[in-house]
């Protein structure tokens, strides 16, 4: 049987898709419009420090606790998505499954959550495995918990979501592993997978400092085994980076893909812009 390789985890993640019913916000008088954007931005503006919420007395006890239990760590953001598939995107990062709950639920509470349905979301958690993490210079020690505190780890597994002023693009999509009756990675010996890791490591190094990227795994969690999450400050380079990784034998051999999603990130204060209705 194959040699199983260990993994390190970190900050579970939730990739949250909404498309708004743009009959009914069009419709929406521009001055109800204008307090539910309002709303959605002090939404958007505490959810991306992780901050807990400042509620009103009239919020029942259950919301305001559940508000308030954010934790302090990880981050959020909002993507403007382009096509047809989506019309946004919420990215959150929290330490707990429990707080991507929260979360989920505070935006379901707002307004703007009334003019969306949810054609389609991702949960995951970012993950490194060991024998990359060796490879990457784990230290003499190969005790998961002392590799879990080097810095290199550290960024990814606890990953900042880049600020619209540096890296404003982003492509989310899903991937499996191929385990087929021709090829299957699962049964391939584990030196081979650290080889081809590796050539697919160098490929991603070239483009260091344009393409910034988190490694998500959802085995368990979700339908597919991994969630790839790019980003960059000219979209070119994510399709250039995915087209040269494709040439590589762990994806030509290996790799299925999901959906694509690509968006630009969007602040609090761009909401009015990008979801501005008919006036």
């Amino acid at each position: 049987m194959a040699e199983v390789p260990g993994t390190l985890e970190g900050w579970y993640a939730l990739h949250d898709f909404r498309r708004i019913d743009w009959a009914r916000w069009n419709a929406t008088p521009p001055h109800e419009r204008a307090a539910i954007l309002d709303e959605a931005a002090q939404y958007l503006r505490r959810v991306e420090t992780a901050e807990a919420a400042e509620t009103a007395e009239t919020v029942e006890a259950s919301e305001r606790a559940e508000a308030d239990s954010d934790s302090g760590e990880g981050g959020s953001a909002f993507y403007s998505i382009v096509g047809h598939k989506a019309d946004f995107m919420l990215l959150h990062l929290r330490p707990t499954v429990d707080q991507l709950g929260a979360q989920e639920r505070a935006f379901n509470r707002t307004r703007l959550a009334d003019f969306t349905t949810a054609p389609y979301s991702y949960l995951s958690v970012t993950e490194l495995s060991l024998y990359e993490a060796y490879a990457r210079g784990g230290g003499d020690s190969e005790d998961p918990d002392a590799i879990k505190q080097q810095p290199f780890a550290q960024r990814r597994l606890k990953p900042p979501i880049p600020g619209i002023d540096e890296l404003p693009y982003g492509s989310f999509y899903p991937m499996n592993k191929r385990r087929g009756e021709q090829v299957n990675w699962y049964a391939a010996e584990m030196d081979e997978r650290r080889r081809m890791m590796r050539e697919h490591g160098a490929t991603g190094r070239k483009y260091h400092g344009r393409v910034q990227q988190m490694i998500t795994g959802s085995t368990g969690l979700d339908d597919w085994e991994w969630l790839v999450t790019l980003w960059a400050r000219d979209s070119l380079d994510i399709k250039k980076l995915v087209y040269e990784m494709r040439f590589d034998e762990v994806t030509a051999k290996y790799a299925e893909f999901g959906p694509f999603y690509f968006g630009m990130r969007v602040g609090p204060d761009g909401l009015a812009a990008v979801l501005r209705g008919r006036e």
